[in-house]
């Protein structure tokens, strides 16, 4: 059974006393997201997540999308929730007043991000994609081309896509094949094909602005060549009305493992009509901005995925009846006690709950920064913010993606027999969350990322921006009487990961595959650390509310077993990364290729 309940009150922790000591400030603009307009924002949009999206999730998965005509049709249901959706404000809740947002802070957008992804991970993909086009097209966009299409794109009227992959070629963009040429009006004709285009064609907005890479016929080889431009679905009038199709459109839905009720296409550009975002020559650097905005979302689906698998398995755990308690029998009037009794069941939920928390806060630092690039009243604030987002957007997609596939596969277990089968529900979660450590760039290529480029740009500048906060809460707190063993065990983690830091950086200068064979598991590690900072923050801050007296006594004391459960079971391991680390690449590339 597919149960959810926003967990507003973590949400809320995060977003009100877990991160006001993040060094970035206060953060001008968003004086109208005081507290209580933020409380009010989470629980409209639990109502809406819970009430409207939740119920559309299972139907959806079974019945998917489906080409009509040269249409995809959405699974049923999915239209009205679109514009109830749209009605509500929620499709820019983040972008900027002056195209019609609210204007809300991303820290905020993100608690809402996961709330769709935890009820409705197919349909929250079709305004996603919208979000993380308008992200390109505000940056680089010429002011013709924003004030034209930002206003019906940040109300949902337009949606929009990102058109990257061809049969050919995935991470390599360099070869890349869709061509573009240049009319006397400005404008371009763009003929190519695509694959793996998420939201390529729906019947939910009335038109769709697609963001295409593709080679002007002067374009250089390689990456250096490759230009973005927008071209719509339908060519608009010069009053916003829809005109002729503009030959872009989809040839095929692909069938995949999951994330049916999500219109997956491949698609076609035929002599579509388009303009350029940007500069020419220079798409990928347009493109990384909505690539970037991308990642962390996909962070967010992999924490949604996890929310709403933990907590369907307590649902399923606290009615299963299977079994007596080890320590004496807990339910007596019935014929066994509720699996939740048993040791392993525990694992698996505690599990599940400490990686949820866990992420949540790290996005939550994470989301605040992406806000204070743009808002801090201090310039080095800005900067500071600037390098810590560049740093954690690897870490965020492959890790939260990791987890949350792990959470999914936990939810099955834990259901048994019966999570295997259809009906129970939670075998969908397992199947949605596999997608997001493969698409916006593969959990492996962000690996890559973070230790080929993010940490010996500028001579590691970025690390600094984790490293020192990190470094001055365990010197402050290494004695605290409450918190002390758990800062032992941050400071020990944190120590394996200054010593992986500077073997990477040491093997890597020499040799680039020992770098890159280590750099899964650095990820890894550095996650961890994250995780294990912000919850001995959050030990901090629980040990002093409990101290002053609270009548939320149960939420603060359960939030100390999380945090102690993680020091306990999950960062041990973690820190260990270390020794595979320095291990080598020897044992994974020895191996002679015809040997395998």
């Amino acid at each position: 059974m597919q149960v959810y309940e926003a967990p507003i009150r973590d949400m809320r922790f995060n977003l009100e006393e877990l991160h006001n000591d993040d060094g970035f400030g206060d953060l001008e603009g968003f004086e109208d997201f005081d507290e209580d307009m933020r409380a009010a924002i989470l629980e409209e949009a639990n109502k809406l997540c819970r009430d409207v999206l939740l119920p559309l999730n299972w139907p959806g998965d079974q019945q998917g999308c489906r080409i009509e005509n040269g249409v995809v049709r959405t699974p049923d249901g999915f239209q009205e929730a679109y514009k109830q959706f749209c009605e509500g404000g929620w499709a820019g809740l983040v972008v900027d007043q002056k195209w019609g947002g609210q204007g809300a802070p991303h820290s905020l957008a993100k608690m809402v991000e996961e709330m769709s992804c935890s009820t409705n991970l197919s349909f929250g993909l079709y305004p996603g994609l919208t979000g993380g086009a308008m992200v390109s097209l505000e940056a680089y966009g010429s002011d013709e081309l924003k004030n034209f299409y930002m206003p019906k794109m940040a109300n949902g009227e337009w949606a929009g896509t990102m058109c990257l992959t061809e049969s050919h070629c995935g991470t390599d963009l360099g070869m890349l094949r869709t061509k573009a040429e240049p009319q006397d009006d400005g404008s371009y004709l763009v003929s190519g094909n695509k694959i793996f285009i998420s939201a390529g064609d729906h019947d939910l907005a009335e038109n769709i602005i697609h963001l295409v890479l593709a080679r002007l016929p002067d374009a250089p080889a390689g990456v250096k060549g490759i230009s973005l431009f927008l071209v719509p679905k339908y060519l608009p009038n010069e009053d916003g009305s829809l005109g002729n199709h503009n030959n872009a459109g989809p040839t095929a839905i692909e069938h995949k493992m999951g994330l049916k009720a999500s219109a997956t296409c491949q698609m076609t550009f035929d002599g579509s009509k388009g303009w350029i975002v940007g500069e020419p020559n220079r798409g990928l650097e347009a493109m990384f901005a909505m690539m970037n905005t991308e990642r962390v979302a996909v962070g967010m689906q992999g924490l949604g995925v996890g929310e709403i698998a933990y907590q369907s398995a307590v649902y399923y755990a606290k009615d299963r009846l299977q079994g007596r308690s080890l320590s004496g029998v807990k339910n007596p009037d019935g014929p066994a006690d509720p699996i939740i009794v048993h040791p392993d069941v525990r694992r698996m939920l505690m599990t599940m709950r400490a990686y949820n928390e866990g992420c949540r806060s790290v996005a939550t630092w994470v989301s605040r920064a992406i806000d204070a690039e743009h808002a801090a009243k201090e310039p080095e604030a800005r900067e500071r913010a600037k390098d810590f987002v560049a740093l954690m957007t690897p870490v965020v997609k492959a890790l939260f993606t990791d987890l949350g596939h792990e959470s999914a596969h936990h939810a099955v277990q834990v259901y048994g027999g019966h999570g295997y089968i259809q009906e129970s529900g939670v075998e969908q979660f397992a199947r949605d969350a596999r997608i997001a450590q493969i698409y916006e760039g593969a959990n492996g290529i962000q690996a890559l990322d973070l230790v080929g480029r993010k940490l010996p740009d500028r001579m590691g500048r970025n690390l600094r921006a984790f490293f020192h906060p990190v470094s001055q809460f365990i010197e402050d707190n290494a004695q605290d009487e409450h918190i002390g063993k758990l800062v032992a065990s941050l400071q020990q983690s944190f120590g394996a990961l200054q010593l992986s830091t500077g073997h990477i950086a040491q093997k890597g200068m020499k040799d680039p595959e020992e770098a890159a064979a280590a750099a899964y598991e650095y990820l890894h590690l550095l996650g961890f650390v994250a995780m294990a900072y912000v919850f001995a923050k959050s030990a901090k801050i629980a040990h002093q509310k409990l101290a002053e007296g609270t009548d939320e006594e149960q939420f603060y004391k359960a939030k100390l077993t999380t945090v102690q459960f993680f020091f306990d079971r999950l960062l041990p391991p973690a820190t260990a990364k270390f020794m595979a680390i320095k291990s080598g690449k020897a044992s994974m590339m020895d191996m002679p290729e015809d040997a395998f």
